[in-house]
């Protein structure tokens, strides 16, 4: 297809793909002659993935770089090419290590990990994302007196579990590795905002049902 018709069906003005091009986020397309490009079904697949992470995740255009990078290195297992792609989104800083609370809260969590057994996780905890954001989390609980230990967390961490297991076999009827890790992306930039509103409704359904609307 041409340009063109790229945009029309992929809503993206010709004008915004040219930008896209030029920044390295869209493959450039089968050269025809001098001023013409043939565009395929991947540059349209790719396209909307590339608009769904900076309108709707609004993430830089530096940021979507980065992620597709990882998305394409075909150098690196699943695991790690999914795990590197995540990483590359927007996190969270390190937190004060000689903080009390954050001291403390590390500690809970990796007696959270040692009880659930996730081994795996505890091995990649000096780098993740995912492990700093929860230490963090922990230690403002604990800095405003609330208690969020590795007890009160673990019915949480199984039903999280359990949905991680959804995440994958989801991922998984996906036919390539590039799709497979595109699917992760936009499972954590656009599927994480669903799960939360989904918490908050079922909050509100159990909410109404155990106190009513009084």
């Amino acid at each position: 297809m041409r340009l063109a018709e790229l945009s029309e069906r992929s809503g993206v003005s010709t004008a915004t793909i040219k930008y896209y091009l030029r920044e390295g986020l869209l493959a450039p397309g089968r050269q025809v002659n001098a001023t013409t490009a043939d565009y395929d079904e991947e540059h349209l697949r790719r396209l909307r993935l590339v608009r769904a992470l900076i309108q709707v995740g609004r993430l830089p255009v530096a940021t979507v770089r980065e992620v597709l990078g990882h998305v394409d290195d075909e150098s690196l297992g699943r695991t790690i090419r999914m795990g590197a792609a995540l990483w590359a989104l927007p996190q969270i800083r390190e937190p004060d290590a000689e903080d009390a609370y954050v001291r403390a809260a590390r500690d809970e969590v990796d007696q959270l990990l040692d009880t659930l057994g996730w081994s795996n996780a505890k091995a990649l905890v000096t780098i993740s994302p995912a492990y700093r954001s929860l230490v963090v989390a922990v230690a403002a609980f604990r800095r405003l007196g609330h208690g969020w230990g590795a007890e009160r967390m673990e019915p949480y961490a199984r039903l999280m579990h359990e949905a991680a297991v959804l995440d994958l076999d989801f991922v998984e009827t996906y036919p390539t590795e590039a799709e497979r890790v595109e699917i992760a992306v936009l499972g954590t930039v656009l599927g994480e905002p669903m799960l939360l509103a989904l918490r908050r409704l079922a909050q509100e359904e159990e909410s109404a049902r155990r106190y009513g609307f009084e």
